[in-house]
């Protein structure tokens, strides 16, 4: 509705509720239907007295300015039944609700579009991510098959002839990955696998050591300095004119 239509229609309801004649135009401090000759205001009047919504029942010239009285006609109920009903109020929302309805398929098209962009983005997210499980699963694969790989292994003849024989590989495996230096000290490798085994004596001990260097699954080496040196010479194994006493894992 434009301007002039709703100066329009409020000097009409205002005739309306006060069915004497009225001034056409505001003068000074009085009255009138409409404020001013001009914009709006003039041109809705001009429309009033066109339209024979507005009849003027008497007029009075001073001067150069002419004043009118005017009243309302039949037409003007008619003009505002047509922009003032409930049914005209609900044709103006049927207007409205007709162009938000056609606006809606270019509503849900956005939302789809960014819908796929969204799901888009969640593949590349989901891609990487899945590159970066299967990677890690290969390391952790790799990292378990190394462990395998060094762990000890033995015949069962082997574990037979010792039954604490795994027990000292895997001291000896330990110790080596802990940072130890040289072979070790039989005496150190018997202690250690006698707080597993503490029923084993030190000939048991000699005798399926020997067994185990028989069997490749270790080392055993000599001292390198006069015998009299050895520290707990008890754990010395004389092996004709060599003193063994060093134990190391031997690798086939």
């Amino acid at each position: 509705m434009d301007k002039a239509t709703e100066v329009l229609i409020d000097a009409l309801k205002q005739c309306l509720a006060d069915p004497a004649e009225q001034r056409l135009f505001k003068s000074g401090k009085l009255d009138g239907l409409f404020a001013s000759r001009t914009g709006a205001n003039g041109e809705a009047a001009s429309r009033a007295l066109a339209d024979g919504l507005l009849e003027v029942v008497r007029s009075e010239t001073k001067g150069k300015t002419t004043t009118e009285w005017v009243r309302l006609t039949p037409r003007a109920m008619e003009f505002l039944h047509a922009h003032e009903s409930p049914v005209q109020a609900l044709k103006d929302l049927q207007v409205v609700l007709q162009v938000n309805q056609e606006r809606v398929p270019l509503w849900l098209l956005e939302m789809q579009r960014e819908l796929q962009a969204l799901t888009a983005k969640l593949g590349v997210e989901t891609e990487r991510w899945t590159h970066r499980l299967e990677s890690l699963g290969k390391q952790v694969e790799e990292a378990l098959r190394r462990a395998e790989s060094g762990a000890p292994r033995l015949s069962e003849s082997a574990v037979a002839d010792a039954p604490w024989a795994m027990d000292a590989l895997t001291y000896l495996d330990q110790r080596r990955g802990a940072g130890a230096n040289g072979a070790c000290p039989l005496p150190e490798l018997f202690n250690a696998v006698r707080l597993k085994h503490p029923e084993l004596s030190v000939t048991d001990f000699h005798d399926r050591l020997r067994r185990l260097r028989d069997r490749r699954a270790l080392n055993l080496l000599a001292f390198a300095g006069a015998a009299g040196d050895i520290p707990e010479p008890e754990f010395a194994l004389l092996d004709g004119a060599a003193v063994l006493y060093y134990a190391s894992r031997l690798r086939t």
